[in-house]
């Protein structure tokens, strides 16, 4: 199994239902669900406070995502999601997309909160480097 992105012509998950009225329920009732938990809504990598219009989830586990004869189902879990600004979203594909590792020889979740981590640490070096003495 790949942790890789698929073209998303040929992808109906991101097609379809990422388009779905399914998942748009699903998602308002994460950020509700997430502001409830913890009083603001943070975004995992930059940690910079959004909301539903400044944030896109990233799905850490596909369980709970499935295609029936109605339309698609959107179970996932809370924790199976973390919020992203759309451009640390993008970061965090691209590292699991271009990591050996990352795409193929750990679960969705390892490669995740590892490409998180990564650019986490990648951005306090370059805020270290950066500061005045």
């Amino acid at each position: 199994m790949s942790n890789r992105r698929r073209p998303a012509r040929a992808n109906t998950y991101r097609t379809r239902y990422l388009h779905s009225p399914a998942w748009f329920a699903r998602r308002d009732r994460w950020f509700t669900e997430e502001h409830a938990r913890a009083g603001e809504v943070r975004c995992a990598l930059c940690l910079g406070i959004g909301s539903t219009h400044t944030l896109e989830l990233h799905h850490l586990d596909y369980n709970g995502v499935s295609q029936t004869p109605r339309g698609w189902a959107a179970r996932e879990r809370h924790e199976d999601l973390t919020a992203l600004h759309p451009r640390c979203h993008e970061y965090v594909h691209q590292l699991i997309d271009r990591d050996r590792a990352l795409s193929g020889f750990v679960s969705r979740r390892t490669a995740s909160t590892q490409a998180i981590s990564r650019l986490q640490a990648k951005i306090a070096r370059f805020i270290e480097a950066s500061e005045w003495p």
